[in-house]
């Protein structure tokens, strides 16, 4: 199977009726956020989900467009693609709080979603795990996407709820290589000023299935680059 996941795609369904519906082969769904050129996330597929659920049951997020999951049952298993947005604090202290509340919000999500069946996160997690996901993190060290909190809440997420850092499963060394972002300001993409924001977060079973990694740097079309995983995987 074939899924791709997008994330912040700031897009109404006007904008998308007629013209994205379909993408390579790929028929889309979408979770949009209520304001208009906001957030907002998708998932393209090959094949046709059993079910889509838009929203995790969060009044102030689902409104955002942050979190959407198609799954796949068939006899062979159950099996979820998530395509997720986590919010930015970079604005100020506001924001930043909204990031710690949906954090807390997400995390029963998933611990409830692994024991019922298996799936793989895709997308913007808007932190950088450790200190080799990001270039400059001694100065980085106080703010919003490599603040402790932030960093513990993956490290939970690894180590008690037992998924797995893809990426990092294939490529445990990478450090520049492995970036996924970077900030428009001064020349940060040209002089490779990244940070790894963007995963895969998988269960073990999903995780033992891939077979290869890459992050495409060919084109810059956004100030995030798409991370590709390949997995063993047939449903």
């Amino acid at each position: 199977m074939d899924c791709i996941c997008v994330q912040e795609i700031k897009a109404q369904w006007p904008d998308l009726e007629g013209k994205f519906e379909v993408l390579a082969g790929l028929r889309g769904h979408f979770h949009l956020a209520e304001k208009k050129g906001y957030s907002g996330v998708g998932i393209y597929s090959r094949h046709e989900p059993s079910d889509v659920i838009a929203g995790y049951g969060s009044p102030e997020f689902d409104a955002e467009g942050r979190y959407l999951e198609a799954r796949f049952d068939t006899p062979r298993g159950k099996f979820s693609v998530i395509s997720g947005y986590f919010p930015s604090g970079s604005s100020g202290p506001e924001r930043q709080q909204a990031k710690f509340r949906f954090l807390a919000e997400v995390y029963p999500v998933l611990q409830r979603l692994k024991a019922e069946r298996d799936f793989v996160l895709c997308g913007d997690v808007n932190v950088a795990h450790k200190e080799i996901d990001l270039k400059n993190w001694k100065s980085n060290q106080k703010n919003s996407g490599f603040l402790p909190e932030e960093r513990a809440w993956v490290g939970r997420v690894i180590d008690e709820l037992g998924l797995v850092d893809v990426y990092r499963q294939l490529r445990p060394d990478a450090t520049g290589e492995a970036y996924t972002w970077w900030s428009n300001r001064g020349r940060a993409y040209d002089n490779n000023v990244g940070w790894r924001l963007d995963y895969h977060l998988a269960t073990p079973v999903i995780a033992e299935l891939a077979r290869g990694e890459s992050i495409y740097k060919g084109q810059k079309f956004s100030d995030h680059a798409p991370v590709t995983i390949e997995y063993a995987l047939e449903l």
